[in-house]
């Protein structure tokens, strides 16, 4: 019998967003540091949007670097959108 296949490994990149800045990759990784740096997210209350195509594109860029022209349109969009889904969230206590 073969062994079972190995499970997909995942990426994750954070960023970083400071009105007036571009956008910053601050961490990225791929299996369990990918698996900490979501978990870390979810346990702070940080949206993860998952995305394989944009983190692939993400996963480029150094650490403390800004992410490239090329991706501020879709990281803006990304984030007026989290902005939408927080500003629609009930206040917390």
């Amino acid at each position: 019998m073969l062994p079972p296949k190995p499970k997909s490994l995942r990426n994750a990149v954070a960023l970083s967003y400071q009105s007036g800045f571009s956008p910053k990759v601050v961490a990225s990784g791929k299996g369990l540091v990918a698996e900490q740096i979501i978990n870390l997210a979810k346990e702070n209350g940080v949206y993860v949007h998952e995305s394989k195509e944009l983190v692939a594109l993400l996963m480029d860029v150094d650490i403390d670097q800004d992410i490239p022209p090329t991706l501020y349109r879709v990281v803006a969009e990304l984030l007026a959108w989290l902005y939408k889904i927080e500003a629609a969230q009930p206040p917390k206590p």
